[in-house]
């Protein structure tokens, strides 16, 4: 009859969509988490005969009565077992410790804050989700704006805008990856193990997981309270690290375009974006790009912060384990992203000025080279010395790639053969195709490579992201509903403790 209870609860909880249970959204914190575990062990230990069902409804009563309590304001609130539970004694008398049957703070403790972080990493998957979104957006947009890509701090070669802020979405695609993986591992219940090896009470580990939207259990007791609590808030700290790094990688980028007197990419002014100088009415500082750079340090100093707090301590100590820091990680790590979004919104790009610069650099002339050795089979390395030739001669006398006179390619061919000791030969490219081999528009969309930015990869790649991210928004929704469900199936099963 058990088993077919439990089936039934199961069934209620994936059919019931979560929108329906929720009356009013409840402060989930530490107090909220304790009293969930403490109704849950009310109505299991009272079906499952741990408890004289002759005093479940007065138990039952005292705890909601603390629970509603603690809802009203400036109510007690209590975040630690040895302080809630002299409430609960208060208003049900000490039978209510009945309920402790089988239970520590340690194995209550590590529920709760797995319960909470779990929670933060589904909003903090909403908001990379949302800003991975503005990326594939203006990707979307931008497919054929060309601006200069940069290596080393320089120019380097021509790119489609579309294309290099899809290669940000692959960055903040294996970050939700990872956050995934880490949410996967703290969505274990470590409740009913008690401190170090579990308790001589026959408790029902994988019904108490299913009441508190857990789908599984910590399968090694010692290992619940002891190691994972103190793992789990370092591996928060990392994936936060890497998110962060990601963050700053792409302002900085954006920073190098405001030290330029003409930028080609700039943020739109006013709104708090961007701020004029006190002292030089010229200016206009953005501001909004140094705010979200120092949340991102903030990000990485309180990231590599639960590596720190956990490092050299004996298997259970408390020094990692705190909850305020490890959701400040969280916290901290989304509100750096609603930045990042905030800049992307922001973003005004000028793909005249992009090309403008484009075309008074060489960053065109390793097509030079790959021309030669694609059609005519001419070594890379001679092709690279004669581009490398042309573009410091050009450099000496100030001439745009546009500009440079045929008859000079010819000469400096010829010469580069004779310094290579290659037979002599004259240049194979024509005057249209040496030329068209600098034309930065037509070297994007002529790319042949797998993943490179012409326009039928561009597009594949579009679609690929487009169905990350729905799979993504689809796992949130999931994982969202499934606690929801189980919670409410908990409301109800309690409720029904009260009114016998």
């Amino acid at each position: 009859m058990r088993k077919i209870l439990l089936q039934l609860g199961t069934a209620l909880m994936c059919a019931l969509p979560a929108t329906a249970m929720a009356q009013s959204a409840p402060v989930r914190d530490a107090f909220y988490w304790l009293g969930e575990i403490n109704k849950a062990s009310a109505v299991m230990n009272t079906e499952e005969g741990l408890l004289d069902p002759a005093l479940t409804p007065h138990i039952a009563a005292g705890l909601a009565a603390v629970l509603k309590a603690g809802d009203q304001p400036g109510g007690k609130r209590p975040s630690l077992v040895i302080t809630f539970e002299p409430l609960l004694i208060e208003a049900a008398g000490v039978e209510a410790t009945l309920l402790h049957a089988g239970r520590s703070s340690q194995d209550m403790l590590a529920t709760v804050r797995s319960a909470m972080i779990r929670e933060e990493l589904l909003r903090l998957a909403e908001q990379l989700r949302k800003t991975t979104a503005t990326l594939v957006r203006l990707a979307e947009t931008h497919q054929g704006t060309i601006v200069p890509n940069y290596t080393n701090g320089v120019a380097a070669q021509p790119n489609s805008y579309g294309h290099y802020l899809l290669g940000h979405v692959a960055g903040l695609e294996r970050d939700a990856q990872r956050l995934r993986e880490l949410y996967a591992r703290v969505d274990q219940s470590p409740m009913g193990t008690t401190v170090l090896n579990g308790t001589s009470w026959p408790l029902n580990r994988p019904r108490m997981a299913a009441y508190l939207g857990f789908p599984t259990t910590v399968d090694n007791a010692y290992d619940a309270a002891q190691i994972l609590a103190t793992e789990l808030p370092v591996e928060v700290g990392t994936v936060a690290e890497q998110i962060a790094l990601h963050t700053a990688a792409f302002i900085q980028d954006v920073m190098v375009q405001y030290a330029q007197p003409r930028p080609w990419i700039l943020l739109k002014e006013g709104d708090g974006n961007t701020y004029v100088s006190s002292a030089m009415p010229q200016k206009r500082n953005p501001g909004l790009l140094n705010n979200v750079r120092a949340e991102a340090s903030n990000v990485l100093t309180l990231g590599i912060g639960r590596a720190i707090t956990a490092h050299n301590i004996p298997p259970g100590m408390s020094d990692a384990k705190n909850i305020r820091d490890n959701v400040a990680v969280i916290a901290a790590t989304s509100h750096m992203l609603a930045g990042w979004d905030r800049i992307l919104n922001a973003l005004v790009i000028s793909p005249e000025r992009a090309l403008e610069e484009l075309n008074s650099d060489w960053t065109a002339s390793q097509e030079v080279a790959d021309a030669l050795m694609r059609q005519y089979k001419l070594p890379f390395r001679a092709g690279h010395h004669f581009a490398s030739e042309v573009v410091e001669f050009a450099r000496l006398h100030d001439i745009r790639p546009s500009d440079f006179p045929y008859a000079d390619a010819q000469r400096i061919y010829a010469e580069t053969l004779a310094e290579l000791k290659m037979p002599s030969g004259t240049l194979p490219l024509s005057e249209p195709a040496f030329r068209a081999a600098l034309d930065p528009v037509a070297i994007v969309r002529n790319r042949a490579t797998a993943g490179g930015p012409q326009p039928a990869e561009m597009a594949r790649m579009l679609a690929a992201a487009k169905q990350t991210l729905a799979a993504l928004q689809m796992w949130i929704t999931s994982g969202r509903s499934r606690i929801d469900n189980a919670l409410a199936l908990l409301d109800a099963d309690f409720a029904r403790l009260l009114h016998p």
